[in-house]
């Protein structure tokens, strides 16, 4: 186990680089502090945008851009991989972990914005076969089982096979998230796909949103849920609403209604974007404190973000139960500044802040190309205008100006024209994260542990490189003499 060296200086720990964290740590730019990022993932993800990887209108890399290279120009700040497994409230200590290694971090004040994770309500294992949507791994292998699935069915109605249950396309959960996914699926299937297949009528595809609410969108109320349950109808989707889900396999979904009847809708691809569970992190925090617990998992804290008889450990974001706050980005950015400015007010002198207040800017969510719904205080959106908000406030919330204009191209191929340029899929996307799950340790058992490469295995090593340097050198004199002498192309002399 490594500790990881300290100086004079104030040390501010952040756990986590979605927007709690990066915002956080930009926010003591200025500050006589150093600060310490440690995540799970080298990137800053932009969530919101995931079903768009996912749907092939834009790259991984457009929205989730290195978090090295965004705090690249903040020289109190430093990014360390790993994923968090210990935090020691009384030893102001924190232990993270990549691959088998443990690196021990010190802090003098600790911002917690770890976020959340998909909640499958006690049935993890719908997970092998309903990928949720959290993350850059999540939005791969939904773009190449949603590709893949038109593919097979291309393939399998080819040989006269029926095909319905791969042209059959289940989305779990009528919030935002699963309600851009069914839209934009509708719109790969009915409009970007129409014309690239022989044996299939992609526009035949069978586009199902179930949740077990009575409405869509319930955050944005009753009006804009009624709405948008009508656009997304209008579209090709089909919603199920008190339906809650009970089994889910391989070969498809099964759902219950309210009156007790039991229905199994055949499909290979299912989408999970029905419930959230607060970082495994608030328990940790919880136990130590005696902070209390929501369902979610969402920890308890002061109406400063602090943590009750620990005034240096800020949770902020998706992880904390205050107020009945919402688990969106903005929460989170607001209470990660709110943070910052608190130590850094300490650090002077000052006298504390009010309590957080949350202002809340509004929600927004797509249901197709050039149709959205906006709630902003008591206005109410829909439609054409609702889009171009969403447009403006996504583009402005992307990180780099690089990824703004690389966005916005790609938005404009995409719903001006047909095309989607990131429709490629491998493999190694769809089943990677299921051959990861079957080893005892994950990644780890892929690499040696420390102090395991002993002497022998360099000798071996040693004596394989010395082999293989021999044949590379006699390829390259052979290649040299064939190109000197002109033989090349010609028959070999007999």
């Amino acid at each position: 186990m490594g500790e990881v060296t300290r100086s004079n200086r104030h040390q501010v720990v952040v756990i986590g680089s979605g927007f709690g964290g990066l915002f956080g740590t930009k926010a003591l730019k200025r500050a006589d502090v150093d600060v310490t990022v440690i995540a799970e993932t080298s990137h800053h993800l932009f969530q919101p945008l995931l079903y768009q990887v996912a749907t092939g209108i834009l790259s991984e890399g457009e929205i989730a851009p290195a978090t090295r290279e965004v705090l690249a120009k903040q020289r109190n700040a430093r990014v360390l991989l790993g994923r968090v497994t210990g935090i020691d409230l009384a030893s102001r200590t924190v232990v993270s972990q990549v691959l088998g290694r443990e690196t021990v971090t010190p802090y003098d004040s600790l911002i917690v914005a770890a976020g959340s994770g998909q909640s499958y309500f006690g049935n993890d294992q719908f997970a092998e076969f309903a990928p949720g949507m959290k993350s850059i791994d999540d939005a791969l292998e939904l773009r190449g089982r949603i590709f893949g699935a038109f593919e097979m069915a291309e393939l399998g109605a080819s040989r006269g096979d029926a095909v319905d249950h791969l042209l059959t396309f289940v989305v779990v959960g009528a919030g935002p998230t699963g309600v851009e996914m069914a839209g934009q699926i509708a719109e790969l299937s009915h409009r970007t796909l129409s014309r690239d297949f022989r044996a299939i009528n992609t526009k035949h595809a069978r586009i199902v949103l179930i949740d077990a609410a009575n409405q869509v969108l319930p955050p944005f109320g009753a009006k804009l849920g009624a709405k948008s349950k009508i656009e997304l109808e209008h579209r090709g989707v089909e919603v199920l609403l008190g339906a809650m889900v009970t089994d889910v396999d391989e070969r498809g979904i099964e759902v219950q209604y309210k009156d007790g009847r039991t229905e199994k809708i055949a499909a290979v691809t299912k989408i999970w974007a029905a419930g959230v569970q607060a970082s495994a992190l608030g328990r940790t925090l919880a136990e130590q404190t005696g902070a209390s617990l929501d369902r979610a998992g969402r920890i308890g804290v002061n109406p400063d973000l602090t943590l009750p008889g620990y005034p240096e450990v800020f949770v902020v974001g998706d992880m904390i139960d205050l107020d009945h706050l919402p688990g969106v980005a903005q929460v989170a950015i607001q209470g990660a500044k709110y943070a910052a400015k608190e130590i850094t007010r300490r650090l002077a002198g000052k006298p504390p802040q009010k309590p957080f207040h949350y202002f809340d800017k509004g929600s927004m969510a797509t249901i197709s190309r050039f149709r959205a719904v906006a709630l902003i205080g008591k206005l109410r959106l829909t439609g054409f205008i609702a889009w171009l908000l969403w447009l403006g406030v996504h583009l402005m919330y992307l990180t780099g100006f690089k990824n703004r204009v690389s966005a916005l191209l790609h938005w404009a191929v995409s719903f001006v024209g047909r095309g989607r340029s990131e429709r490629t899929a491998t493999e190694q996307q769809i089943f990677g994260r299921t051959a990861l799950q079957r080893l005892d340790r994950g990644a780890a058992d892929l690499v040696s542990d420390p102090g395991q490469y002993d002497a022998s295995a360099a000798s071996i090593a040693a004596s394989m490189a010395a082999r293989r340097r021999a044949e590379l050198e006699e390829q390259a004199l052979a290649e040299i003499r064939l190109t000197d002498s002109g033989e090349r192309g010609h028959p070999a002399a007999s």
